[in-house]
């Protein structure tokens, strides 16, 4: 039998955890539970979340939400990954995907224009933004957390630059789980010198990762991965392994990190810590939904939204009543 064990080389801070579950949930087909908070792989892993906007393009099969983690003080934006009807379409597809897109405002930043449209020319960034800045107006200029897996990771790598570029946001935190390269050297640096505080992890030979590929001898011309990379492989003989967490050096492209395996494994990109990442019901781009939820409506392109007033919730009536009795005694 083998023995798996998590060694952590250096502490990450503890919403690395939380965040990929909350990418395990929205990969969750049901609306009405996934909004409501009340699917069964919900609360029993990701207790105190409240979801404020949950958005489906069904035109372009993506899907997002825009939550509030109480326990990290946190905005919390998820973006779940492809949803094809073969993911082994979609990764050949990344073989081939150019650089053909200039970054606005930022000379010699190329970027690949299905990445950047997909988050820019969808349903999901108004919903977004105007969700992010409701939740601001009520709980004050807290931390704004992005993370993806996939497809995901690369749509929220736009969103938290946006989010900082446009919108002024200096406490903007991304953490991404095997996403695709997505933009030359020189948007790695105009993206990192915007978005700082940013973690990259891969696993072990997960295929994605490696992909748009990089080319060592065009450094400048080629895909390039910001960092900060961490890459989780195993460790070990026999039947004792050990997942180690090796943070890499700055370069985005560490040649001890992910770059020192082929990296040609489907398996390794769906599972990370265990956790198995896709969707909960066969088929592509499968929706369930109660139609008489009351939050609900649809754009003239089809798309589904699911609002609620933040205002509203039950944690913040909680608050209230445990704040005007504190002040009370």
């Amino acid at each position: 039998m083998r023995l798996t064990v998590i060694v952590t080389i250096i502490l990450l801070p503890r919403y690395l955890w939380n965040m990929l579950l909350l990418i395990f949930q929205v990969y969750i087909s049901d609306l009405t539970e996934l909004f409501t908070w009340t699917c069964s792989r919900c609360n029993d892993l990701t207790k105190g979340f409240e979801m404020i906007e949950l958005v489906v393009d069904v035109q372009s099969c993506l899907q997002a939400f825009v939550g509030v983690a109480h326990d990290l003080n946190s905005i919390i934006i998820a973006f779940r990954g492809t949803q094809e009807h073969s993911i082994r379409n979609w990764i050949e597809d990344l073989f081939w995907k150019q650089l053909d897109l200039n970054y606005p405002g930022m000379p010699d930043a190329m970027v690949h224009h299905g990445f950047y449209f997909a988050y820019h020319n969808t349903t999901l960034r108004p919903v977004i933004l105007s969700a992010v800045q409701n939740a601001r107006e009520l709980y004050g200029n807290i931390d704004v957390i992005i993370t993806g897996h996939s497809m995901g990771g690369a749509l929220a790598s736009f969103c938290a630059l946006d989010l900082s570029v446009n919108y002024g946001m200096q406490e903007v935190q991304l953490m991404t789980f095997g996403q695709p390269r997505v933009g030359n050297a020189a948007f790695v640096s105009y993206f990192i010198k915007h978005v700082p505080r940013t973690v990259r992890v891969t696993n072990e030979n997960d295929i994605v990762p490696h992909l748009p590929p990089y080319y060592t001898y065009f450094p400048r011309k080629t895909y390039h991965h910001f960092p900060i990379e961490v890459w989780l492989h195993d460790t070990g003989e026999g039947n004792q392994t050990y997942v180690v967490e090796n943070i890499c050096d700055g370069s985005g492209e560490d040649p001890a990190c992910s770059r020192s395996v082929r990296g040609n494994s489907i398996s390794d990109h769906l599972k990370y810590y265990g956790i198995e990442l896709g969707s909960d019901s066969s088929g592509s781009c499968k929706i369930v939904m109660d139609n008489n939820i009351g939050q609900y409506h649809t754009d003239l392109g089809g798309s589904i939204i699911l609002s609620r007033d933040p205002t509203t919730s039950s944690f913040l009536k909680s608050k209230l009543s445990t704040d005007a009795l504190s002040s009370s005694v």
